[in-house]
């Protein structure tokens, strides 16, 4: 069992910045891919940005540019830096994860934090 727990969620302005984090504990191997997903209400969730324990990064459209995803490795924790925020990217924001366990795909999900951008 793998548990994530995110933090860093809040209410900002427009044009500002929000750094969210997000730690997984428990049987987490070493080769995994770790990604940030978004809700809002009355839409479907959507794929944000994803990493792989080896770096490589893919973002949607509509935030690159703007939000950076990085992983420490060692702490087993993966950050979403959000800059140039717009109140269009307001949602409830989830972590993932997913790893290979014993020859099948597991798929780990945060409880969601939070983000409100205000015009």
């Amino acid at each position: 069992q793998v548990q994530l727990v995110e933090s860093g969620g809040g209410l900002v302005q427009a044009g500002g910045s929000l750094r969210l984090s997000c730690a997984a504990s428990g049987s987490i191997f070493s080769i995994n891919l770790m990604a940030w997903y978004r809700q809002a209400p009355g839409k479907q969730r959507e794929l944000v940005t994803r990493i792989s324990s080896g770096g490589s990064t893919e973002y949607a459209e509509s935030v690159k540019g703007r939000f950076t995803i990085s992983r420490d490795n060692a702490k087993n924790t993966v950050y979403l830096q959000m800059d140039s925020l717009k109140p269009e990217d307001t949602a409830l924001y989830y972590c993932n994860l997913v790893q290979g366990e014993g020859g099948k795909s597991y798929d780990y999900w945060g409880q969601g934090t939070q983000v409100t951008v205000s015009s």
